[in-house]
Parts: C-alpha cells; structure tokens; sequence
C-alpha cells in the first residue's frame, strides 16, 4: 500500500507533536499543517517540510487521514467534515463538546466505513498494557492525576482535561455500567473546576475513586487497582508497574504469603504509539484501539461528574 496522505488540523502545543509523529512514519505521507494562526503553521510547516494551509476546508477530499487538534469546541465540525469527505480521524480528547455530537461522529464513521479514533493516550502507556494481561476481576479502582497549573487547557474544567483520561482508563479496566456517582471539586485558579474528586459504583460491584487536580506542585499519574488476590499498582509518568499477588501454594517457612514483582519500561512515546496504532487500523482495516464510542463513554461520564461538582457549588454559593 501507498502511504496514507495525512495532515493535522491545529498545530499548536499538542498537534505540532502530532505533525512530527506522521512526518516520522513510514506508513505516512504528511501533506500539510493547518492552523488559523499563520505564524504557527508556518513554523511547523518549514521545520517538517510540508505545506502550510490556513482553512482544512482545502483538504477535504485531498487526505486520507487527519488528526484533529482544535479547541474541543471545534472538534465536531471539523471531524465530521473529513469523515462525509471519505478521511480517517483520530480526534483528541474529549471526543466533542457533547454526547450528541459525539453520536453523530461514530454513525458518519461507521457509514463511511472509516476508522474515528479517540486520543486517550494513557491506553498506549507500556505499565498499562504490561498489566493488562494480569487483570481479572477489578474490585476497586483508585486513580490520581496531578499537575501545576497552566493556562493552556483551561478552555475546559479539569475533569474534561486531565481527569478524562482517568475514566477512559477506568472504565475499559471494569468494563461494566455505572450505578453511581458521587463526586465534588473547586475553582481554584480558573473560572472552571480546578481540582475534583469522584467516586463511581459499577453494576459488576467495582467500586472506583479518581482524583485530577490542576493546581498541584508536582506531577503525578498513578493507578492501583485491588482484586480478590492481586494489587496492581501503576505509576504512568515514571512507566512501572509493581504487581502484588497471592501465592498459589501456601508459603514454606520464611516465605511472605505473596508474590512481588516489579517491572519498569522506557519512557518511549505514547503519541508515537497511538498514531502507528490509528494507521495500522486504516491499513488492516481493523477497529482502533480506542473508538468513538469509548470516547463517547469517557465523555458522557466526565459530564456527569462535572454536572454534580458544579451543583454542589451552586448549592453552596447560595448557602452562603
């Protein structure tokens, strides 16, 4: 097969990152860069060799893959006009502002007979697929994602933009419908919730508690993950995974009652690997790694979260 002729749309912090991935690829031909902003495009486009393009409406028939980097709030036009148009999308997380929206991507896609891929990078980090395999009945589930505060990101609460990433990953883990949700945060420096806290009950009886706060010191992504006779403990931004488990024979004299074993990974690249995974889905023609409608659950869920964090704060700002 020829390469795929890709492109991405947005070309600021993140898809800059993006361009590089498909520039790098052996299976990618990247054609062009856009961004409204001419002096981001510009730079991106001379430092990759590509072409500089102001509107992506100029590629709409032109490329057969696209990321789509925006604002979230531009996600659904521009996704939904490259997939009418016969283009594969990888679209960043969330998917779209709305679940509707979201609904109407995965039916174009699945019309389109094309691949829409969701960037919920966290599913490419090596500690979780190393643990993958170890997983059997997850009883409960506790996730912190902590980071300094940064302007860029703020367009969208902190569930929407770190915490996100958390309940995509919890939620492929168990696998099961949510029952429950109880959850509370704060502004703190933005207009938006800053920091939050859920808890969320699953019908299968897992039980998961996730923490995002954009406010912190340091940086820290953690998940561990509690089973009948295991503990999974995974540290994502230092890559290692630390797994607790029962022994299947009793102890002999001396011995602990468990087995510990320990494993670190490179740091690698994720967003490399979430791009070569959305290709090789265009090129065997095969389901993504994490589809429309995984991104459609992570959003529906960090919506009602976000929608019980903001009553809280309506009930105490008019109790005060």
């Amino acid at each position: 097969m020829s390469s795929i002729r890709t492109a991405v749309i947005g070309v600021g912090y993140l898809g800059r990152f993006h361009a590089q991935k498909y520039a790098q690829s052996t299976k990618s031909e990247l054609v062009a860069v856009v961004d409204s902003r001419a002096d981001a495009r510009d730079r991106v486009a001379a430092e990759l060799a590509t072409r500089s393009v102001g509107d992506y409406r100029e590629l709409l028939g032109k490329v057969d893959a696209v990321s789509v980097v925006t604002t979230t709030p531009a996600h659904f036009e521009i996704a939904a006009a490259f997939l009418r148009a016969g283009a594969h999308v990888l679209v960043e997380k969330p998917i779209t502002e709305q679940p509707a929206e979201a609904r109407e991507l995965i039916d174009i896609a699945a019309k389109q007979r094309r691949v829409l891929q969701v960037g919920h990078l966290e599913r490419f980090n090596p500690a979780l697929r190393a643990a993958e395999p170890h997983l059997a009945r997850p009883r409960f589930i506790e996730s912190q994602r902590l980071a300094p505060y940064k302007e860029r990101g703020t367009d969208v609460n902190v569930v929407l933009d770190l915490m996100i990433h958390d309940i995509d990953l919890i939620q492929s883990i168990t696998r099961s419908d949510i029952v429950a949700v109880d959850a509370i945060g704060s502004p703190v420096f933005s207009d938006e919730i800053d920091i939050a806290n859920a808890r969320i009950t699953f019908a299968n009886g897992c039980v998961a508690n996730t923490t995002a706060s954009r406010v912190s010191l340091k940086s820290e992504r953690k998940l561990r993950i509690f089973e009948d006779a295991a503990y999974l403990s995974l540290d994502l931004q230092q890559k290692v995974l630390t797994l607790i488990r029962k022994r299947s024979s009793p102890p002999t004299p001396g011995q602990l009652p468990v087995v510990i074993e320990e494993a670190s990974f490179e740091q690698g690249d994720a967003l490399a690997s979430e791009i070569e995974s959305f290709l090789d889905s265009i090129v065997q023609q095969k389901a993504p790694i994490v589809s429309g409608e995984d991104g459609l659950r992570a959003l529906e869920t960090a919506l009602r979260i976000s929608a019980q964090v903001n009553a809280g704060l309506a009930a105490r700002r008019a109790a005060s």
